[in-house]
């Protein structure tokens, strides 16, 4: 599982700790694209309208294979970011 959180995290897909709702993942996808988590979310729940069922998949696995930002802290230190 390390091999995929430091490939999302590489890919600057990371889960908030501040500013999540649930799991932190629409945030850390909004901060990934440089979005306010808001509009995120609506997309998400957009999506979930337009094609049934599909968030309800997507959620969970970014949930899962997204590093939160205290693994990030553990691995790499506070406040690391990944620099390409």
């Amino acid at each position: 599982m390390t091999g995929i959180y430091e490939s999302m995290w590489r890919n600057g897909l990371v889960r908030h700790q501040g500013g999540r709702v649930i799991g932190g993942v629409c945030a850390g996808l909004a901060s990934r694209f440089g979005i306010d988590p808001w509009p995120m979310r609506w997309l998400f729940l957009i999506a979930l309208i337009i094609l049934p069922g599909s968030p309800f998949l997507v959620y969970p696995i970014l949930w899962i294979l997204m590093p939160g930002e205290d693994w990030v802290a553990r691995t790499h230190g506070w406040g690391a970011r990944y620099t390409a």
